[in-house]
């Protein structure tokens, strides 16, 4: 999490720096072999040198970021958990809760997913 310090530290609002901490937290203990990173001034996490998951912080929202191909497979499940989403990224308002399991599900699809993938982004 020492990774992370310096951008939740710039986060204003207590309630949403709290919230994206656990978020972060709960990616590195559940997946201890993705590695954490920070780019593009965004907080992420890698396999093999891949992008797998994304997050971003915005006024109403902590934005999660699976890539495309995520957002398509999980569409039905993202709009049952009572999320917004983009072709790119999945809105969860600050007032609503994380749905843990439907993280979980889009991360491990991405792990297996991608596991041949040599680039960063899909192709």
């Amino acid at each position: 999490m020492e990774v992370f310090a310096e951008f939740l530290a710039k986060i204003d609002n207590p309630v949403h720096r709290d919230r994206t901490e656990e978020v972060l937290a709960w990616v590195t203990k559940t997946f201890p072999n993705l590695m954490p990173k920070i780019a593009w001034n965004q907080p992420m996490f890698t396999d093999h040198g891949t992008f797998i998951i994304g997050f971003s912080v915005s006024k109403n929202h902590l934005a999660v970021g699976p890539e495309r191909a995520g957002i398509v497979h999980f569409s039905d499940e993202i709009v049952q958990a009572g999320y917004e989403h983009t072709q790119q990224l999945v809105r969860i308002r600050w007032d609503r809760p994380v749905d843990f399991s439907l993280l979980e599900k889009m991360i491990e699809f991405n792990i297996l997913d991608k596991a041949d993938c040599s680039t960063f982004w899909r192709k």
